[in-house]
């Protein structure tokens, strides 16, 4: 940092000085260098650093996670491309795929290993195909027009990880000099040590071969809070020289976004949980809404309903949600957010994925779930109050278990009612922004809403109403 500040005020029009002062800091150049060198925690900037900037083509977008192993049964980069026009008709504009990697074999976890125990940050599993076989699923995805996001595993490698042999030095020792994991038990994996200048420099260059071989669009950082922020920062300033990306952090710390554009709504996915188990009301749940909605701006948050954790450790949606399961991902698709749909949701998969075996989800028979995201993904892309800079007001409806709101941005407006309980709703609300004429966007149907209005609402019924000029 000490290095930067001495460029800007060398370079600085204002600042003259003479040819002494000059010298004198010349002289003292060295000792700055050498008091940077001093603290390896800290990332020295160079010019390949540049501020952050939001790539825009997210704000009113959506993300589809792609697990490779168990979308097919072949469990490949080619069997999975059969499904790209489907994707695109659908209307996901990201995919983001789980970890590409080898998974190290040593300390391994059932027959085919976890996902995140990487071996090799250059590499390719071979379960999946060849880097060439990546790089045209790449090229065919961009030739759709949708992005490419892959899964990077920053906290740790695997238990037999080259670094291992080469570079002892990159990970974490207990007192008695043994390399540590993560924690007890992961106990496949081997926790690296972030103090470490050449660890940091080792991992931005894996970093980038992935852009310049493969021309990915971004990162999706597995476990980002576990590194430290600065890192972070310096990763993105010398990744997006090479280009634009969009970076998504597995955290729920409002300091990381100054180095992410999206971080993950975790806070109010646990406690959509425990409200669902009784353990919570829809009060508190409100609580957490409106604390994302006060991020600063150009910051978003990651809401969903299923992710490869969830699915194989907590369940389906159907499991966790019952009859409120489509509810709950009509609020991720309307609130202000981006919203994620797991491999198989539009199925739907009503299965646990299994996590260190081969699975494959069935995808016989139709899809019965594609015209339900497909509406909810297309009135993301067309109306202005789900995109960036839209408010959004929540309305008292006096009901417990009644979640309505309305979204506006110009003209345009998203209004949303949801019964998330088991039980029937009787729910009414009074409010002039409400007023308007709109058009159901599930029926089509033209429908005029006064100030006042009383609804009865099934268990785990919705309805969302927009305003599209």
């Amino acid at each position: 940092m000490k290095e930067l500040i001495f460029r800007k005020l060398v370079k600085s029009k204002s600042y003259k000085i003479s040819i002494m002062k000059k010298s004198l800091l010349f002289l003292l150049l060295p000792l700055i260098i050498f008091s940077c060198k001093e603290k390896d925690t800290k990332p020295v900037f160079t010019s390949e650093v540049k501020p952050t900037v939001h790539p825009s083509w997210i704000m009113q977008g959506n993300i589809y996670e792609v697990n490779v192993r168990q979308y097919t049964p072949e469990g490949t980069f080619n069997a999975f491309a059969k499904h790209l026009d489907r994707l695109k008709e659908m209307g996901v504009q990201t995919l983001w795929f789980m970890p590409l990697n080898p998974i190290s074999k040593k300390d391994r976890k059932g027959v085919l290993g976890s996902y995140y125990a990487v071996s090799d940050y250059k590499a390719i599993n071979p379960e999946y195909g060849t880097i060439d076989d990546w790089k045209q699923l790449v090229r065919t995805i961009h030739d759709k027009g949708m992005k490419v996001l892959i899964d990077w595993v920053p906290n740790h490698t695997g238990a037999d990880h080259s670094w291992l042999k080469t570079h002892p030095d990159f990970y974490v020792k207990d007192s008695n000099g043994v390399i540590i994991p993560p924690n007890p038990d992961w106990t496949d994996t081997r926790k690296l040590n972030y103090d470490n200048r050449k660890l940091r420099d080792s991992m931005i260059d894996a970093m980038k071969f992935w852009l310049t071989e493969t021309d990915i669009d971004g990162f999706r950082c597995d476990m980002a809070r576990t590194v430290p922020i600065d890192f972070w920062v310096e990763a993105r300033g010398r990744c997006d020289v090479l280009k634009p990306l969009f970076w998504l952090a597995e955290c729920e710390i409002l300091d990381y976004h100054e180095a992410f554009d999206l971080t993950y709504g975790w806070e109010a996915m646990r406690g959509i949980d425990a409200y669902m188990k009784g353990e919570k009301t829809l009060a508190e749940i409100i609580s957490i809404l409106t604390i994302y909605t006060r991020y600063p701006i150009g910051s978003r948050k990651l809401l969903f309903t299923s992710n490869h954790d969830e699915n194989s450790d907590h369940g389906t949606e159907y499991e966790k949600y019952g009859v409120a399961a489509l509810a709950v991902a009509v609020f991720s698709c309307t609130w202000p957010g981006i919203p994620l749909i797991y491999s198989g949701q539009e199925k739907p998969n009503k299965k646990r994925l299994a996590f260190f075996e081969k699975d494959f989800i069935d995808w016989e028979g139709p899809v019965e779930l594609d015209s339900f995201y497909t509406t909810l993904l297309t009135i993301r892309k067309k109306n202005k109050a789900l995109q960036e800079s839209a408010s959004v007001l929540i309305l008292p409806t006096a009901h417990p278990d009644v979640l309505a709101y309305l979204c506006r941005r110009q003209a345009d407006r998203v209004l949303v009612l949801i019964n998330f309980s088991k039980q029937d709703a009787q729910f009414h609300f009074n409010h002039p922004a409400v007023a308007a004429n709109y058009k159901n966007l599930f029926t089509g149907e033209d429908v005029t809403i006064p100030r006042e209005k009383s609804f009865h609402f099934l268990p785990g019924e919705y309805a969302v109403y927009h305003i599209t000029t």
